[in-house]
């Protein structure tokens, strides 16, 4: 791809390499495996309250409360009973090879986020449908009616064009009315639609954000190259949405209604500890809660073993930056 251009590219990578370097890291305070998920796959974490939450990409049928009290952590599958899922919009080629994937992997509605708002209400966002569906505290669970108009708007923007790159998290505003969602990668992006009555839609445009590009994994990374710019997840904190940036290991800081980017923090130096490696060739870092202590990060290891040996999902804990989240420098 750099042929005759070998300057250029060297100094672009390591433009890249810098700028990945120069994100302060964050303390790991304590990691926890977690028993019980089904085939493992987790990849979506909220807090109700008290309670976490998660989600697995292999499960239609059931989320996770997960039982936190001792230090290998316990999940708690909750049956929910989910209707049939309208159509979104997304084109037949998209869905037919996901339904394909299924029934090797298992996990037509691909969860891939979960979101909670403060009247317990849960969201998880299905990746293969473009979906998002309502789980309340009681009764029963119901997809969002949204607007066409958001996926025909990602996708004219380079969003949610390719197999397996669509959906990955979401996050929603305290009140319940205002919901983000991540596109994954190859664009990337960040699109953003609000209640209105019972439609959820766009407020004068749903993207606030797509880009495509490279960007060099951290430096501990084995063999690091330029990797797809990607989101992994969304966390809604003090006004603020934060992105898991899952193959520059990060977590950054932007304008909610913008998408601006203000500041980066990485997980990299401990994250890519040896003991912590995984053989595949990218981050499985697939989700995100920040609050005012610090981030919980939980990795999908989609069944790989890590290097000491472990098999489960993982949840690390790390602590909030000197000065908090808000600070500027």
């Amino acid at each position: 791809m750099c042929r005759g251009f070998a300057l250029v590219c060297a100094l672009l990578l390591t433009s890249m390499t810098v700028a990945a370097q120069s994100a302060p890291e964050l303390r790991l305070l304590s990691e926890h495996a977690v028993d019980g998920m089904r085939g493992g796959n987790l990849s979506g974490l909220a807090r109700c309250g008290k309670d976490l939450w998660s989600v697995s990409d292999r499960d239609d049928e059931q989320i996770y409360l997960l039982d936190t009290r001792d230090p290998v952590w316990q999940a708690e599958p909750v049956h929910i009973d989910v209707p049939a899922v309208p159509d979104s919009g997304l084109p037949w080629g998209l869905r037919s090879r996901t339904w394909a994937a299924s029934l090797a992997r298992g996990g037509d509605l691909d969860f891939e986020g979960i979101t909670c708002d403060n009247a317990g209400n849960r969201y998880i966002v299905s990746e293969s449908h473009g979906a998002v569906l309502q789980v309340p505290p009681a009764g029963p669970a119901s997809w969002l009616k949204i607007s066409p108009i958001l996926i025909r708007e990602a996708r004219a923007s380079g969003m949610l064009l390719k197999f397996n790159a669509l959906f990955e998290g979401l996050a929603i505003s305290p009140e319940g009315d205002q919901l983000w969602l991540a596109a994954e990668r190859e664009s990337r992006g960040l699109l953003l639609i609000k209640r209105q009555q019972t439609l959820w839609d766009c407020d004068g445009g749903c993207v606030l954000l797509s880009e495509a590009g490279m960007e060099m994994q951290p430096a501990q990374f084995p063999g690091a190259r330029a990797v797809p710019r990607d989101f992994a997840d969304l966390s809604l904190f003090d006004g603020k949405l934060f992105t898991l940036e899952r193959n520059v290991f990060e977590i950054c800081r932007r304008d909610a209604q913008t998408a601006k980017v203000e500041r980066c923090w990485s997980y990299a130096a401990e994250a890519l500890q040896e003991n912590r490696r995984y053989p595949q060739a990218f981050g499985l870092e697939e989700a995100l809660i920040v609050d005012a202590d610090g981030a919980w990060i939980g990795i999908d290891n989609n069944n790989g073993i890590r290097a000491d040996g472990e098999v489960r999902p993982i949840i690390m804990r790390f602590a909030a930056p000197e000065g908090g989240w808000s600070a500027r420098s």
